[in-house]
C-alpha cells in the first residue's frame, strides 16, 4: 500500500459538515494503530477457536471462528481502504479516493452474507447428523473469544460512529461477541443436559443475526455507489430553498448525490429572473453560500440561464 505522505484525512475537507454528521475525533495514525491491534488479536483468536472446535467437535465454535476470521479480514480491508481514502485527489481520481471506504464496506457486507449462508447450511446438516461435543472445552475457548471480541469492539467503537467502513468491521465484531455468548450457552447445555442439538441451533441463530445486521446496514453503502441522494437530504426541499434566493426565477436538472459517505455534491441549472442577468454571478454566489452554510454542501456546480433562453421542458430533478 503506497504511503500517504501526510495526506489529509478524507473527511477533513473544509466543508461545513451537514448537521447530521459528526467530526472525526481520532487522529488517523492512532486509528490505524488501533485497527492493526484489532487485526492481530482476531487472527490469534481464530486459530485458537478452529483448533478448539476441531478438538471439541463443536460446530458453533467453528462457526464463531469463521466469523472471527471474517472479522480480521474485514478489519484488513477497512484498514487498506482508510489508507487509500486519505490520498489527495489527482488527475485520474478527480473526486479523490474517499469512496474506497464505501467499497470496502460493501465487500465486507457481502462476505458476511456468504458466511451466514454457509453457517445455515452447516447448522441444518448438523441437526440431521448430530455429533458428540466436549462441552467444557467449548465453554473455555468461547469465553476467551468473548474477552477478545469485547477488546476489539472497544478499539473500533468510537471510529465506527463516523465511518461506514469501520462500522461494517465493527458490526462483524459485535456479531462475534454475541456469537461467543451463544457458544457458551451451547457448551453449557451439553455439560448440564447433554443437549447436543443446542449447538447447531446456536449456529443458525448466529447466521440469522448476521443476515439481519447486513440487511439494515448495506443500503447506505449501495446508495453512495449508486449516486443516491445522501441520507437526511430532501431534493425537493433543497430545490425550493434555492428558488427562494433573491434573483432566482426557477431551477431544473437538479442532481444531489453522495461523493463519499460524509460529503454531498450538487449540480443544477438556475434560471435568473428577467432583468437580473447583470447580477447572475452574485445570485449564483448567494445560492452557493446557502448550500454550504445550511446543508454543508461545498461541492456545487451551477449553470445559469436567462429567463428568455431557459431550457424548455427540462426535468426538475435528475436526468440530462
Amino acid at each position: 500500500m503506497p504511503h500517504d505522505h501526510g495526506a489529509a484525512p478524507a473527511h477533513s475537507h473544509a466543508h461545513g459538515h451537514h448537521h447530521h454528521h459528526h467530526h472525526h475525533h481520532i487522529d488517523p495514525a492512532a486509528g490505524d494503530a488501533r485497527i492493526t491491534w484489532a487485526i492481530a488479536v482476531n487472527m490469534v483468536l481464530t486459530l485458537a477457536q478452529v483448533v478448539g472446535g476441531l478438538l471439541s467437535g463443536s460446530l458453533a465454535l467453528i462457526a464463531d471462528a469463521l466469523h472471527n476470521f471474517s472479522d480480521a479480514v474485514a478489519l484488513i480491508i477497512a484498514f487498506g481502504a482508510r489508507r487509500i481514502a486519505r490520498r489527495p485527489a489527482d488527475a485520474r481520481m478527480s473526486y479523490g479516493y474517499g469512496r474506497a471506504e464505501v467499497i470496502a464496506a460493501l465487500i465486507n457486507y457481502t462476505t458476511l452474507i456468504v458466511l451466514a449462508l454457509y453457517l445455515v447450511y452447516e447448522g441444518i446438516m448438523r441437526f440431521l447428523d448430530p455429533q458428540p461435543i466436549d462441552g467444557w472445552l467449548v465453554v473455555w475457548i468461547a469465553a476467551l473469544a468473548l474477552v477478545i471480541d469485547l477488546v476489539t469492539a472497544a478499539l473500533t467503537w468510537s471510529m465506527a460512529k463516523t465511518s461506514m467502513n469501520i462500522r461494517a468491521a465493527f458490526l462483524h465484531n459485535l456479531a462475534d461477541a454475541l456469537g461467543s455468548v451463544a457458544v457458551i450457552v451451547a457448551g453449557s447445555a451439553v455439560i448440564w443436559f447433554g443437549w447436543t442439538w443446542v449447538d447447531p441451533l446456536v449456529t443458525l441463530m448466529i447466521a440469522a443475526y448476521i443476515l439481519w445486521h447486513v440487511w439494515v446496514e448495506i443500503g447506505a453503502a449501495i446508495g453512495v455507489l449508486m449516486l443516491g441522494t445522501p441520507p437526511g437530504y430532501e431534493p425537493e426541499t433543497v430545490a425550493r430553498e434555492i428558488e427562494a434566493v433573491e434573483g432566482v426565477q426557477s431551477l431544473h436538472l437538479l442532481h444531489l448525490w453522495s461523493l463519499q459517505e460524509n460529503a454531498a455534491a450538487l449540480s443544477a441549472h438556475l434560471v435568473i429572473e428577467p432583468g437580473a442577468w447583470g447580477q447572475a454571478d452574485a445570485i449564483k454566489a448567494r445560492v452557493k453560500t446557502l448550500l454550504e452554510d445550511k446543508h454543508g454542501i461545498a461541492h456545487v456546480t451551477l449553470e445559469t440561464e436567462c429567463a428568455a433562453h431557459a431550457c424548455h421542458d427540462a426535468q426538475r430533478i435528475g436526468s440530462a
